[in-house]
């Protein structure tokens, strides 16, 4: 009975082993029988913040401009596919990389049951594409597990003009706000903000209800005269756990012209 025993030792010692935890920002779908692999959210922000990929919008030209993951890309779809096989143009690809095959690409679109990441990832290995990779999490997950908000293009403006429930936040400072903003629009300063540090500028706004505490998931657009501080408003208010704020870096002059 002894080995019997030094056995079930061994395997109890086994399973008792402490394991490094793989942290939620680290995770990947990791699903089986993809011709790509997979980046984390922690990666994609790595690549975000230096640059040294190409980050490609894999959704269309409309979804894209409504919403999307900071200086990622997009191109013109595949002509002639139905929508429910939507993908974007391979050819348009290679003339965004000026036909450099083994540039480092990776490819999002709309979470994980979303098939337009794979759909692409596959037509471009096929055609010879060396450096693709997925954040298969997509833009949910970005919104999810970043903490940072996600970039408007102008071209968006007049369809979110429609949306009666947004919020529209002037990042101006409060002289520049009162001479003149949206007429919808609501004052939070990019002055305030003190990065790494209580924000109670934040705290104000939802106390004051300039932030819409009975629904963290309203659509947020956050627009201004400086890109960096209209980004900063747009970041720390994602970072309050709204998970659907974007910013606009055009100016403000600018989102009003397009907003008819």
């Amino acid at each position: 009975m002894k080995p019997m025993r030094c056995a079930l030792t061994t395997l109890v010692l086994t399973l008792a082993a402490p394991t490094a935890a793989q942290s939620v920002f680290d995770a990947t779908l990791a699903e089986a029988d993809q011709k790509t692999t997979e980046v984390s959210t922690a990666e994609l922000k790595a690549i975000v913040d230096n640059t040294g990929a190409v980050l490609l919008d894999a959704r269309p030209p409309l979804e894209y401009a409504v919403s999307h993951i900071p200086g990622a890309l997009n191109v013109a779809p595949q002509p002639g596919r139905p929508a429910h096989l939507y993908v974007s143009d391979v050819a348009e690809i290679g003339r965004l990389l000026e036909g450099a095959k083994d540039r480092p690409l990776v490819l999002y679109c709309n979470g994980p049951f979303c098939g337009k990441t794979k759909r692409l990832a596959a037509e471009l290995v096929e055609a010879g594409y060396t450096g693709v990779r997925r954040y298969q999490l997509g833009a949910p997950g970005w919104r999810t597990l970043s903490g940072r908000a996600m970039q408007t293009e102008l071209a968006a403006v007049p369809y979110f003009r429609g949306d009666r429930t947004a919020v529209w936040i002037d990042a101006r400072q409060p002289v520049a706000f009162a001479a003149g903003t949206l007429p919808e629009a609501r004052n939070i300063p990019a002055s305030g903000l003190r990065p790494g540090k209580d924000q109670g500028v934040m705290k104000q706004a939802k106390d004051d209800g300039r932030l819409p505490m009975d629904d963290h998931n309203t659509r947020i657009v956050v627009f201004g005269d400086d890109a960096r501080a209209t980004r900063a408003v747009a970041d720390a208010i994602a970072s309050e756990a709204f998970h659907n704020v974007s910013f606009i870096t055009a100016p403000m002059r600018e989102v009003m012209r397009a907003g008819g």
